[in-house]
């Protein structure tokens, strides 16, 4: 298919993946838009791949030369020109990208979305409980008990942080987060989760993932 324009998805600024083709401008920057507004809506992104920390960007491509470069700021905050490797190609959008990550549900066995986790565990009624046990979460509301896995220690982190925005934003007091326990306190919750079939070895994990050479 001829084309001149790419929408592109980048990891860790290496081109990861052509999401479409276009001929027109038009085209191209409607699916463009799209992505971001499904980037910005998402609640809990992906930020380790492999065992390895990652970020993505989302881009529009046009095949040519535009006359017109973009800079991007950096951490520093710097002005850094976008550039492409492969020759005759210009970036004329760039921004970061959000891509989902999913939640493993240890009673289930299934993974879920942000989304789909608040929707079955978060909205129902009575005091919730959320607590950091390495790279996971136990979720407790009466009787109760139910545990998340993440990547890392990190994962299990930036999760609390997000349901924590997300209560604020929609101002409710229903669930408490408890992110540092103590020795004893994680002794507790060790014995408690054993009583109810967790095996030790899975409780006492700090990653799903081991880091890949690169």
């Amino acid at each position: 298919m001829d084309y001149n324009y790419l929408v592109l998805l980048f990891k860790n600024k290496v081109k990861q993946k052509i999401i479409n083709k276009y001929q027109t401008k038009e085209r191209a920057l409607e699916l463009y838009n799209k992505l971001v507004k499904q980037s910005d809506d998402v609640v809990f992104d992906t930020a380790y791949e492999n065992g390895h920390y990652c970020e993505y960007e989302i881009a529009l491509v046009y095949k040519g030369d535009t006359k017109n470069p973009i800079y991007v700021t950096d951490f520093m905050g710097r002005n850094i020109k976008v550039e492409m490797d492969d020759d005759g190609h210009s970036i004329i959008k760039i921004q970061p990208y959000k891509k989902e990550e999913l939640i493993h549900d240890y009673h289930t066995k299934k993974r879920i979305t942000y989304e789909e986790w608040e929707k079955k565990y978060l909205k129902q009624s009575g005091l919730k409980m959320l607590s950091k046990l390495n790279n996971k979460v136990l979720y407790q509301l009466d009787d109760t008990t139910r545990l998340f896995s993440f990547k890392n220690d990190n994962d299990a982190k930036r999760f609390l942080d997000s349901v924590e925005d997300r209560m604020v934003k929609q101002k409710k007091t229903d669930c408490l987060i408890v992110r540092d326990i103590s020795t004893i306190q994680r002794k507790y919750l060790y014995e408690q989760l054993v009583e109810l079939g967790y095996p030790k070895s899975y409780l006492f994990r700090h990653s799903t993932t081991h880091p890949t050479k690169r």
